[in-house]
């Protein structure tokens, strides 16, 4: 079972040495990429996006670290948006796709296939294109011949995983020009600040009893963990986190939203990995369980719950029959402990639904990276996604 040494994550020059493309600088780096997205965006004319009147449908395209862009406008859109949005990783673009439409792609490189074969289609559709990428980049040219928008990213990341709000403030920010959602600039302005916050407050420095995200590594990193959000919008944090922990950390992750994933993560507190094998009753480890006599400690369930700020937790849907998302996700929290489960509830700090979201995936992001270096990873390196890309270029 993984150990992490919590003396090696007390220090800033260990991390540091391991950490060879900078990952937990580009993670405090984040409000800074908001504040320059912003200016990016405004010198790239964000508001000439779809010659500034709303299209009749919108579809963004994104992959890999990129794709958290297309689940958090399709949250943010869901509630009131006039027109249809949709997502797609991979082509063909849709055959409705046309004139009348537009269509954002995103990709760090500007050189993902599945989002500059998307853009390459709508452009010869007549479609409106809005790119987030590379400057230079075939995506920019693409964009340039389909005579749109294209936003340069402004701020290096080693991996797209740490450059996600250089790549989505541009593409909310034009969503909201358009009227799709409610996300105007300060908004965005007061998420740099949260961002800001939670880089102090997770900083390499910061010793681990009171850094959140290193206390929750050294927990979950003994456990098989399952991240659940107690809703829609915590559900896309959820798997942004499940994301993080399987390519930074590489351990595999499941995830899943309330109500819908209720049962089939309850039902795994019946299962091989939840009480027993060298646990405590609470969760924890057995201090009395002896390895010789007892075997190797079976790996624990471990559940993070990822909860919404309580004010937005507890209103209720007058047309939403049934319990309260805040009272399901008690009762979820309560079986776990009572099967012997881990438990960690993470909540998301009050305001607009961006900044709540953003309080929930910058601190699971910290959490991947310090796990990931923790177990004696490199957080932006993988020999066998290396080996992979050779395989198949």
């Amino acid at each position: 079972m993984p150990h992490l040494d919590e003396a090696f994550l007390d220090s800033a020059e260990s991390l540091e040495a391991l950490d060879s493309r900078g990952s937990l600088r580009a993670l405090a780096s984040a409000g800074a990429q908001v504040r320059r997205a912003l200016v990016a965006a405004r010198e790239a004319g964000i508001d000439r996006v779809a010659g500034g009147d709303r299209p009749r449908s919108v579809l963004v395209a994104a992959l890999g670290g990129s794709s958290v862009v297309c689940d958090v406008l399709d949250v943010l859109a869901e509630p009131g948006s006039p027109v249809p949005l949709t997502t797609r990783r991979e082509a063909p673009l849709p055959g409705w796709i046309g004139p009348l439409d537009l269509v954002i792609a995103v990709s760090l490189s500007g050189r993902a296939p599945g989002p500059l074969a998307l853009a390459a289609e709508a452009a010869r559709r007549g479609a409106a294109l809005l790119t987030v990428g590379a400057p230079d980049s075939p995506l920019a040219d693409v964009c340039a011949r389909g005579r749109g928008v294209h936003v340069d990213v402004a701020v290096p990341a080693p991996t797209s995983r740490t450059a996600i709000w250089s790549m989505l403030t541009p593409v909310l920010l034009a969503a909201d020009g358009l009227g799709l959602v409610d996300c105007p600039e300060p908004v965005l302005e007061r998420v740099a600040d949260l961002l800001d916050g939670r880089a102090e407050e997770c900083r390499p420095s910061s010793e681990s009893f009171v850094n959140p995200a290193k206390l929750l590594a050294l927990g979950l990193a003994e456990t098989v963990p399952v991240v659940l959000g107690d809703g829609v919008l915590t559900g896309v944090a959820a798997c942004r986190a499940a994301a993080m922990l399987a390519r930074t950390a590489r351990i595999p992750t499941t995830h899943g939203a309330l109500p819908d994933a209720a049962s089939q993560v309850v039902a795994c507190f019946d299962g091989p990995f939840a009480g027993g094998g060298g646990a405590a009753p609470d969760g924890g480890r057995d201090l009395f369980a002896d390895p010789f006599l007892d075997g190797p400690p079976t790996p624990q369930l471990g559940l993070l719950m990822l909860r919404d700020h309580p004010d937005e937790a507890r209103r209720t849907d007058p047309t939403s029959p049934g319990l309260r998302p805040s009272d399901l996700a008690d009762a979820v929290v309560a079986s776990a402990k009572d099967a012997g489960v881990r438990v960690w509830e993470v909540e998301a700090l009050g305001g607009h639904p961006i900044e709540r979201l953003a309080s929930l995936i910058a601190l699971t992001d910290y959490t991947a990276t310090y796990l990931a270096l923790g177990l004696g990873l490199d957080p932006a390196v993988s020999r066998h996604v290396t080996e992979l890309r050779d395989r198949t270029s």
